[in-house]
C-alpha cells in the first residue's frame, strides 16, 4: 500500500473520518483525498449536495467545506449557489473568485 494511501486510511475508522487533522500538511492530504473521491471533476454541485457528500464521512461538513474552498480544491460562485472541484482548466465557474 502506498505511504500516502496508508496515511489517509489512518484518519478513518469504519469509513468515517475520525478527526480533521490539525497539522496543515496532513489536512491538505485529507482534503485532496476528499475532493478526488467525493466530487466529480466535471460536475456542478449545490451547497446541500456538497454538505451531504462531506457529511457521509464527518459530521462537521461546514468546516470541511471551508477548508476545501480555502485550499483551492473546490471553487464556488460568489453567492455560494454552486460548487465545482477545481483542477481542470475548463472547470472554473463564471463569477468565482480564486481561492486565497
Amino acid at each position: 500500500m502506498p505511504q500516502h494511501t496508508r496515511h489517509i486510511a489512518d484518519l478513518f475508522s469504519g469509513g468515517r473520518l475520525i478527526a480533521i487533522p490539525r497539522k496543515a500538511a496532513r489536512r491538505e492530504q485529507l482534503l485532496a483525498h476528499l475532493a478526488e473521491t467525493l466530487f466529480a471533476q466535471d460536475r456542478t454541485y449545490t451547497e446541500p449536495e456538497v454538505n451531504d457528500a462531506l457529511r457521509s464521512v464527518h459530521e462537521d461538513c461546514s468546516a470541511l467545506r471551508r477548508y476545501l474552498i480555502t485550499s483551492g480544491l473546490l471553487t464556488r460562485t460568489r453567492d455560494g449557489s454552486s460548487y465545482r472541484r477545481a483542477g481542470a482548466v475548463d472547470s472554473a465557474i463564471p463569477g468565482t473568485s480564486p481561492a486565497a
